[in-house]
């Protein structure tokens, strides 16, 4: 066995990760304890990376015209396909939507190809939607995207005030280091501010659950409360900021006193205050922001609210202090370092810096090859798939993303997709949604076997490194950008054979007359202290903070500590803030907000992490969170089901009651896409409005109407992996279901109301009572017809229970095999279907079911083996009746259960969640009554 160095392809927070090798296999993945991102720690999706590997499900083969292809023929007609639609329509017809999921030589290659060779400058990514209102921050602030802080920040502070993050979901291993600083620190504060109470809020002393979207007038609050109160910096705002008084005068325009600001942002003006006092008294005060400020169509002004504060106080620069942008994805900066947003060039150079196209055409220049650059920015996201809605652009590539699930209005990106004449898709799985609208698909390398870099929310650059070869013919992103390129007669400036020679001239670029044109500051992005790698040097290189130079060869961890930004005075901008309401207006047709966001065990649209069964157990569905009260008045119960109703769709999910959610908004996650479940995109409900400086779209925002579902039966269905039986059978008969992945079968969740044209579903009506006296065993003879007709294997075992009425059946071939499983009725019924997942993983190896296990298939567990409920602890699969029995047993404390049940001793995760349980129990162990009245 070997072990390989590489790092975690989910979040921003860039974790090392250890892989352990066997066999050509990744058998055992473990935090790098020698990464300065984790120590050794990772969450509970990085800990089962070697789960989601292997070749089933992945793309293999390139697909052109919907029939498999040879790469030859592929890479054929895609430059051939370019070439024709740019001499039609000329460079801008011509687009391309990347990803943060990309490592950065591949983003490099691409930005190369398409804005200095074909010349378009329509080339964005998904990064838009998650941090460009950060980015335009930065620059507007700063002169340069460029996040000040490092992680060791967060443990260096006096205070850490979270805004619109829910950290302990989003970057657990960041939110386990910050509560470690707290342990070691007692004096060390957090504040929490968001609409929803998270299990963030675990570790905060204090939580402002404002209204969504008044972030910005939240600091520009403050900032006026500083001013009033003398508790600005004037040392630090003279010497090194420009722009003070107007900035100033913005925050003062609406009222500046504590009550008024409360008011308009729905908080207790006591504990505002507190918040401003403890804010303006602390000099090391790292505010860490993140979806919740920049899904906003004014997320760039809410960003600069919250460094306007920080300049105000002179809390930037320093050790422990600082604005800090956490990303979304693992590249979301690298890509930003190559160009890959629609308004860059490359290495951090605009098209309105001066001389920056001319310097990037020199530098691409090859002795027979001149690039055209375009002369200005090209469409961001949302106008992107506007443009082809329009049918501007003719031929699109899309790489590493799903913009037919993550957009705004996916009903409208659908139709443009469709109606696009070529879209090009590079793709790892064969389940994404994309590949219904894909001319020419490319099967591209995936984790584990890409090679190259990455950059993490600190500036940090690190290794992913390729361990396994790609399955089948798939190849790197780079590798087949280059070959079209070469195609297109472009070959001598694309000769790359190795990720390190990108690498290279990516780090020249950066440093390549860095600060000598006439009027240009100098960058601050500047790796040209790695440039001249070979490639031994590339795989042995550690993890480092940009700017690597002459200067910091040793990185940087932290910027502006000499109060000089990247702006060409030196001094950093304040920025006037006019706080704005969220674009999306609420009214009597839809009068509810919501907000959209992750889940802890999830990724982006799952065709990772669903891989992973148990990644699935946490959330195993599609949700809707609601306050108590606005459910009891909506008519919608815990467990029920509901359709929000948005302007662009609707969305199916089960109801989760929290009295952590503000009344009148609810919460869904973003997760779930076509091949997942029925109706459950969170973009179909999120109108396309964008923040006018950065174009991120407003996903924080929507407006919603919730009613119940109306379904007249539900049922549960486990199907045998390789039992080959069309999905279609039920889903086309359901009005709502949902796949979740078990191992070696689906689970499927069904609803209807009997309105199908498929016999055996539709006169099911009667399982919930609609029978007829003469007729009182029909839903038990309809539900095995049913099952009979739509299985393979007919129904070997039968009973109905005789407390609910339901019908549990199995199917058992010929070998004893268990095929599938079935259970009318909620879900909130079922059995611990560990047990029965253990059997088809058997039936999957060939085995039969014993004598003693094939009693107990109906009853679906072994004897005494009870449900355990919803998995709380992912790592060690502790669901929350256990846990609760526990709790009930005198195991009060995080310690004790982990002690007993191991949950919350792996990732850590789950810790809130569990301190919630510990304190709900008490709560209803002090409320319930004791059996004699006068005891009490």
């Amino acid at each position: 066995m070997r072990e390989a160095r590489t790092t975690c392809p989910y979040c921003g927070v860039g974790c090392g990760v250890v892989a352990s090798v066997e066999n050509g296999e990744i058998v055992d993945v473990q935090g790098d304890p020698q990464h300065p991102a984790n120590f050794g720690r990772l969450c509970v999706k990085g800990s089962a990376l070697h789960e989601t590997l292997g070749h089933g499900g992945r793309l293999t083969r390139p697909i052109v015209d919907g029939v498999e292809s040879d790469w030859d023929t592929a890479l054929d007609a895609v430059a051939g396909r370019l070439k024709e639609a740019r001499a039609a329509h000329g460079p801008n017809a011509i687009a391309a939507y990347l990803s943060g999921q990309l490592l950065t030589e591949d983003y490099y290659v691409a930005n190369k190809l398409f804005k200095g060779f074909l010349g378009t400058p329509h080339l964005d990514t998904n990064s838009r939607l998650c941090m460009a209102s950060a980015v335009a921050a930065h620059k507007r602030a700063f002169g340069a995207d460029a996040v000040p802080c490092s992680y060791e920040d967060l443990e260096e502070a006096e205070l850490v005030v979270l805004v619109g993050s829910n950290l302990a979901w989003n970057h657990p291993v960041l939110y386990q280091r910050l509560k470690v600083a707290k342990q070691r620190n007692p004096l060390l504060r957090v504040v929490v501010i968001d609409p929803r109470v998270t299990d963030t809020c675990e570790l905060a002393d204090l939580y402002l659950g404002l209204k969504p979207g008044s972030d910005a007038r939240l600091f520009t609050g403050l900032l006026a409360w500083m001013a009033a109160r003398n508790k600005l910096d004037r040392i630090y705002l003279e010497a090194h900021t420009q722009g003070f008084d107007e900035a100033l005068a913005a925050a003062r325009e609406q009222e500046a006193d504590v009550e008024a600001i409360a008011a308009d942002c729905d908080l207790d003006p006591e504990r505002l205050e507190t918040f401003f006092y403890w804010f303006a008294s602390h000099l090391h005060v790292v505010t860490l922001f993140s979806q919740g400020v920049n899904q906003s169509s004014s997320g760039t002004d809410k960003g600069n609210a919250i460094i306007n504060c920080h300049l105000a106080g002179g809390k930037i620069g320093l050790p422990g202090a600082g604005p800090f942008s956490i990303t979304g994805q693992p590249n979301a900066m690298g890509g930003r370092e190559v160009g890959g947003l629609a308004n860059q060039l490359a290495a951090h150079m605009d098209y309105d810096t001066p001389g920056a196209r001319d310097r990037v055409t020199r530098f691409w220049a090859t002795e027979r090859l001149v690039p055209c650059l375009p002369e200005g920015p090209g469409h961001k996201a949302v106008a992107l798939f506007e443009a082809i809605e329009r049918g501007e652009v003719q031929a699109l590539w899309i790489m590493a993303t799903n913009p037919a699930v993550s957009l705004p209005r996916t009903d409208r990106v659908r139709a443009a997709l469709a109606k696009c004449p070529l879209v090009i898709v590079s793709e790892c799985m064969a389940n994404a949604d994309l590949l219904a609208y894909a001319d020419i698909v490319l099967p591209a390398s995936s984790w584990s076997e890409k090679d190259g870099t990455v950059t993490n929310s600190e500036r940090r650059i690190s290794r992913q490194r390729g361990i396994l070869s790609p399955p089948g013919e798939a190849r790197h992103d780079w590798w087949a950008l280059c070959e079209v390129a070469r195609r297109l007669g472009f070959g001598e400036a694309f000769a790359y054979t190795h990720p390190c020679e990108i690498f290279d001239e990516h780090a020249r670029l950066s440093g390549f007359e860095n600060g000598k044109g006439p009027g240009d500051s100098r960058r601050l992005f500047d790796i040209s202290g790695l440039a001249g790698l070979d490639r031994a040097a590339y795989d042995a290189l550690a993890p480092i903070q940009w700017p690597v130079n002459a200067d910091a060869p040793h990185g940087t961890a932290r910027l502006f500590t000499d109060g000089r930004f990247a702006t060409p005075d030196g001094l950093a901008r304040m920025v006037p803030v006019r706080p704005r309401p969220p674009a999306q207006a609420l009214d009597a047709a839809r009068p509810l907000r919501l907000n959209t966001g992750r889940v802890r065990d999830q990724w982006h649209t799952m065709t990772r992490t669903a891989r992973a069964p148990r990644l699935m157990n946490h959330r195993a569905e599609p949700f809707i969170e609601i306050a108590p009260e606005d459910a009891a008045a909506l008519g919608v119960e815990e467990q029920g089901l509901a359709r929000l109703e948005g302007v662009g769709g609707t969305y199916v999910g089960r109801v989760r009651l929290s009295r952590g959610q503000r009344r009148g908004e609810v919460f869904v996650p973003m997760h779930w896409s076509g091949h997942f479940s029925g109706s459950a995109l969170s973009g179909a409900l999120i109108e396309a409005h964008v923040d006018p400086v950065s174009g991120q779209p407003e996903s924080k925002h929507g407006a919603v109407a919730l009613a119940p579902l109306a379904v007249a039966w539900e049922a549960t269905l486990l199907v045998a992996d390789d039992l080959g039986v069309a999905e279609s059978n039920w889903c086309d008969a359901s009005r709502y279901w949902a796949r979740i992945p078990l191992g070696a079968a689906q689970r499927w969740q069904l609803a209807g109301d009997g309105q199908s044209a498929r016999g055996g579903v539709e006169s099911a009506r009667g399982a919930v009572g609609s029978v007829s006296s003469e007729d009182k065993d029909l839903p038990q003879r309809d539900w095995l017809a049913w099952l009979e007709a739509t299985l393979p294997v007919a129904p070997t075992l039968w009973c109905t229970d005789p407390a609910s009425g339901r019908l549990r059946a199995a199917g058992v071939d010929e070998h004893g095999r268990l095929r599938w499983w079935f259970m009318s009725g909620a879900p909130v019924e079922l059995p611990n279907l560990a047990w029965l997942v253990a059997r088809f993983a058997e039936a999957a190896a060939g085995q039969a079911l014993a004598s003693t296990q094939r009693r107990r298939l109906l009853a679906g567990c072994d004897d005494g083996a009870a449900n355990q409920g919803p998995v709380v602890c992912s790592c060690h699969q502790v669901g929350q009746r256990a846990i609760l029995g526990a709790i009930r047993d005198g195991d009060d404390s995080v310690e004790a259960l982990g002690a007993r049940l191991a949950c919350g001793t792996q990732c850590g995760s789950c810790i809130p969640e569990l301190k919630s349980l510990i304190e709900e129990e008490k709560a209803h162990a002090r409320t319930e009554p004791t059996e004699d009245p006068a005891v009490a």
